[in-house]
């Protein structure tokens, strides 16, 4: 990590499971979310830490 507080630590999508279907996520940096396309929601990231709520998931 770069030490910028609103980076995201990439090396955690290795342990990081959507909390509603287990499966994987991937990482979109221009939005600032992870992406579970089993379920159809983005979690967002914000400070660098990632949100994983499924209440505040946004659909997609």
């Amino acid at each position: 990590m770069d030490g910028n507080i609103n980076s995201f630590d990439t090396e955690l999508l290795d342990i990081l499971v959507c909390p509603a279907t287990r499966g994987p996520l991937s990482y979109d940096a221009e939005a600032q979310e992870l992406i579970s396309e089993a379920a159809g929601v983005a979690y967002p990231i914000k400070q660098g830490v990632p949100v994983m709520l499924i209440e505040e998931a946004r659909k997609i």
